[in-house]
């Protein structure tokens, strides 16, 4: 009977599987198996807030109106650019300029 790996150790083998992608197109079948429709499109709506805010020309509300997702979700997304020490949107974010 297999072990089950360690949370740290499965995190780790999804974050080497997702570093090894080279292509858009293989991203998007990798994600197409490893997520549902739903938690596929909640991501992209989080990126979409994301790159929204970083903009800065629009209020929370037409953020949330125009992405379309909850206030609660800009919110959040705010929050994790602004406050969380995580900084991942701020790095794609900044990279993605360069």
């Amino acid at each position: 009977m297999e072990r089950a790996m360690s949370t740290d150790a499965a995190k780790t083998a999804l974050l080497d599987a997702l570093l090894s992608l080279k292509t858009r197109e293989e991203a998007d079948a990798f994600l197409a198996d490893l997520c549902t429709p739903a938690e596929l499109r909640a991501m992209a709506e989080r990126w979409q807030v994301a790159r929204m805010l970083d903009a800065g020309d629009r209020t929370y509300r037409e953020i949330a109106a125009q992405a379309p997702a909850s206030p609660t979700t800009v919110v959040r997304v705010a929050r994790s650019l602004k406050d969380m020490p995580h900084q991942g949107y701020r790095l794609v974010l900044d990279r993605l300029k360069a």
